[in-house]
């Protein structure tokens, strides 16, 4: 197994616009920026603001949560059919009750997301587009560089029928962005899941940030990794944030749906 990584790292790293990226996770993941609180207090700060975004969920439309547990059940049932013969991690999903109902309650034109993996949150913002009748989503994603052939796990959760709406690109956010920004006016909704070091998280803020209103909902996965989110609502002033619990990690969000 260890040569076959070699072998698939190798071939992935002789691709253009492969190398430079990879060679780029390396080094953050030795020399990653510190943010302003230690991990310690990062924690603590997470767990003593976490709650259900059930709750808040339920409170806003019960009707259209039931919705999303629902869409939710099925994901489940048809990811574990597609992924039973896969040998390989693949990684799991994210809060995606929270993405599809975000995405039918709030109805953005335009989803700006990192981080694809097998597709489950793609999944959640494209089901919901397609009942919303309005809505693209945009992608941004890099290949699985121990894997063999990894492009084609990429989204391999998302039916055919929802791909209408959906712009993927598969090398890296520091290349990818720029090719997406350009397309869009604004981002009306982000839901950050690539790069986790706190450099990463950096990078793409800043740079999507010019594209961002008020009105811009913010998602951020795995907050618990390092204090960038507790540090970008300090810097900011953010006014309305959440921090939600899922499966034992969690997720931040910047925005208001009242």
């Amino acid at each position: 197994m260890q040569k076959n990584n070699i072998k698939n790292i190798l071939i992935q790293a002789l691709k253009p616009n492969r190398f430079s990226v990879m060679i780029g996770k390396i080094f953050k993941r030795f020399n990653d920026k510190q943010g302003m609180h230690s991990s310690n207090e990062n924690l603590s700060w997470i767990e003593s603001h976490s709650c259900e975004f059930q709750q808040l969920a339920m409170k806003l439309d019960m009707e259209l949560w039931q919705e999303a547990e629902c869409f939710s059940q099925k994901l489940q049932i048809n990811s574990e059919e597609k992924l039973k013969n896969i040998n390989y991690p693949l990684g799991g999903g994210g809060l995606y009750p929270l993405l599809y109902f975000i995405t039918r309650y709030v109805k953005p034109s335009s989803i700006l997301e990192t981080g694809v993996a097998a597709g489950w949150s793609s999944c959640a913002f494209l089901e919901a587009i397609k009942i919303n009748g309005k809505g693209k989503l945009y992608s941004s994603d890099f290949p699985y560089f121990r894997l063999p052939n990894p492009e084609r796990y990429i989204g391999i959760l998302v039916d055919e029928s929802l791909k209408s709406n959906w712009d993927l690109y598969i090398d890296g956010d520091e290349k990818n962005l720029p090719m997406i920004l350009n397309k869009l006016d604004a981002i009306d909704m982000f839901h950050y899941d690539s790069d986790k070091s706190y450099s990463g998280r950096e990078m793409v803020m800043f740079g999507i940030e010019t594209k961002l209103s008020q009105n811009s909902i913010i998602l951020m996965d795995d907050i618990q990794d390092n204090s960038f989110f507790y540090d970008y609502i300090e810097r900011n002033n953010i006014q309305e944030w959440y921090v939600f619990e899922f499966q034992g990690k969690y997720v931040g969000m910047i925005g208001s749906l009242h």
